[in-house]
Parts: structure tokens; C-alpha cells; sequence
């Protein structure tokens, strides 16, 4: 084949192959962007489930979630530092957000600096103060936000 045996240009080829690379280009521009956006959906998954079981006033199930451990009762003294009757103080009734009757994911994100978890912002009972929880993102295990 020499020079002047080349094929013929086909513009309709070209066209499909020119869509192909643009539609492309586009997939992995749309999968990046959800892949951004949903980031912190795990752990905003678990400070919902959280917040869904204070709401239901079921305490215990909500220090199973914070402890990442359902099965909690069957060993409680793995969580001597933070054990169940402290946890009802801070998240019953009587603690600081008193009854939960409502809540509502606000925002979510890394501390400054980065960290090892994520800081899920949460708007209860319609409060102007918003109560803020860490989860850890290894374990998913719970605590109060550090900020």
C-alpha cells in the first residue's frame, strides 16, 4: 500500500468516533462529580441511623450505633470509657438536646487540616445551635466533634 492507495476519508466515522471520546470524556466527568458529592454518605448514613434511634427514644440501640457494636450488652465492660449510663445523661432526656423530635443532615466534612473522620453537623429539634458528631471513617464509631 503506498500513499495514494489511501482509504477514504469517512466523515460519518469520524463523527461516531468524535461522539464516543466526547460522551466519554463526560461519564467519567459525571461519575467524578457524584463521587465528590457523596463522599461522606457513609458517615452521614450512620449519624442518621443514630439520630433515627434517639428519636424513637430507643437509647440503647443508639449506643450500639455509637459504639459501632449492636451487640453491646453482651459485653459492656469494652466500653468503660464512655459506658451506657453516661451516654443516656448526654443523649436522654435530660441531656443536652433533651428529646429528639426532629433532626436534619446540615453539612458534613473533614476537620482543618484532615483527620481520620468526618464531622457531621446535624440541626436538632430546630435549634440555631447544631449538634455536631464525629465518625470515626475506619470503624465508623461515634463521638462528640473535637470542633
Amino acid at each position: 500500500m503506498t500513499l495514494l492507495d489511501a482509504k477514504e476519508y469517512d466523515p460519518e466515522k469520524e463523527r461516531r468516533k468524535k461522539v464516543r471520546i466526547i460522551s466519554a470524556i463526560v461519564l467519567l466527568l459525571l461519575a467524578a462529580f457524584f463521587l465528590w458529592w457523596f463522599r461522606y454518605w457513609p458517615e452521614q448514613r450512620v449519624a442518621e441511623h443514630f439520630f433515627d434511634a434517639l428519636q424513637k427514644q430507643d437509647y440503647e440501640s443508639g449506643y450500639g450505633i455509637w459504639m459501632h457494636d449492636p451487640q453491646w450488652r453482651q459485653h459492656p465492660d469494652h466500653y468503660k470509657k464512655y459506658p451506657f449510663n453516661e451516654f443516656y445523661t448526654d443523649w436522654g432526656p435530660g441531656g443536652q438536646w433533651g428529646v429528639v423530635k426532629s433532626y436534619k443532615i446540615y453539612a458534613a466534612g473533614t476537620p482543618p487540616g484532615g483527620g481520620s473522620g468526618v464531622i457531621v453537623d446535624m440541626i436538632v429539634n430546630d435549634r440555631a445551635e447544631h449538634a455536631r458528631v464525629w465518625v470515626e471513617k475506619s470503624d465508623k464509631t461515634m463521638s462528640f466533634s473535637p470542633y
